[in-house]
């Protein structure tokens, strides 16, 4: 009989955590931000610092990276997810080269 108590108690907290996360990401104020998600255009031309500032915050050349990936980010209006890696999420941003063509956006 405990057991079984405790298995429902253990259930209706996971159904109750799982309807809770389903109601926020349904209100747009709760939604992931566009910086997360990537994806070319999915940023406003005042987030690019906010979004550049996360990008560039593992690197050792902080200041290089940062006023590229603004560069880029006004260019493209979004910037990759995480710290490295992941452009495929925005084209633009990955296909811009320079004269050398080595990758232009960090």
């Amino acid at each position: 009989m405990l057991k079984l108590i405790i298995f429902l108690m253990i259930s209706g907290l996971l159904l109750a955590t799982q309807f809770s996360k389903t109601q926020e990401l349904d209100s747009p104020a709760e939604a992931p931000s566009a910086s997360k998600m990537g994806g070319e255009g999915s940023l406003r031309p005042e987030e690019c610092p906010k979004a550049c500032e996360y990008r560039c915050s593992a690197t050792s050349h902080k200041k290089p990276c940062l006023f590229f990936c603004n560069k880029c980010c006004m260019k493209c209006l979004c910037v990759p997810s995480g710290t490295y890696g992941h452009k495929e999420e925005c084209p633009c941003y990955d296909n811009w080269k320079t004269k050398e063509g080595g990758p232009k956006c960090p």
